[in-house]
């Protein structure tokens, strides 16, 4: 990534934490038990996850390049079920959390993530792991946290009867694309849509119709 494209990256991963926040501030205590379109997940849960993610980004960056995350992903074991043993780490981190409110999650998710993105400048070009002969530095890593934090505010913003699209659809989209090598299938596999943030919703699972009943 060029110097410009750094400061772009930085830029949309702090307006991801600030939209969060945001967001977050709008929830009362019942809408904090509404759903999402996260499956299973609650609004809380959600903050919750926010919660364990940030915090399991500073692990990835201490420990890298041998993190468990680098581990896992030397396998080079197919996307499915690299998504499932992700998915089964993410319900494991969150049942282990301790009960709190919505807003206390949100409180140590946006210290978490804030002090992560500090980290990030002088941690750019070292390498963070490998999948399938791709390296991705912290910086690339950098990029898929960026687009994880504007997908949630989506999640959030449908959670609370709203819509949500960052302002550069297309940034987030391509370097999501560059830190997950391993989410990417053939391109004749890939979702169809013209809309870059469609796309991304798509391709991350999501419904971009979803909408709370």
């Amino acid at each position: 990534m060029s110097r410009a494209s750094r400061a772009g990256v930085l830029a949309a991963y702090r307006d991801g934490v600030t939209v969060i926040c945001e967001l977050a501030a709008q929830f009362t205590d019942p809408t904090w038990l509404a759903a999402t379109p996260c499956a299973e997940w609650r609004a809380v849960d959600l903050a919750g996850h926010l919660r364990c993610v940030a915090d399991d980004y500073h692990e990835y960056l201490d420990d890298a390049p041998a993190s468990r995350l680098a581990r896992l992903l030397a396998t080079d074991a197919p996307a499915d079920s690299l998504a499932r043993k992700l998915a089964r780490q993410n319900s494991a981190e969150l049942a282990a959390l301790p009960d709190a409110p919505g807003p206390e999650h949100i409180a140590a998710f946006a210290e978490s993530a804030r002090a992560y993105g500090r980290r990030l400048p002088s941690s750019w070009d070292l390498p963070h792991h490998r999948y399938r002969g791709a390296e991705v530095t912290a910086g690339a890593m950098a990029g898929a946290a960026c687009a994880e934090w504007h997908l949630h505010a989506w999640d959030l913003a449908r959670s609370l009867g709203k819509d949500y699209r960052p302002a550069d659809p297309e940034l987030v989209l391509a370097v999501w694309r560059v830190g997950t090598p391993q989410l990417w299938p053939a391109p004749a596999a890939e979702p169809d849509s013209d809309d870059p943030w469609d796309f991304l919703l798509l391709a991350s699972g999501r419904d971009p119709g979803w909408a709370q009943l």
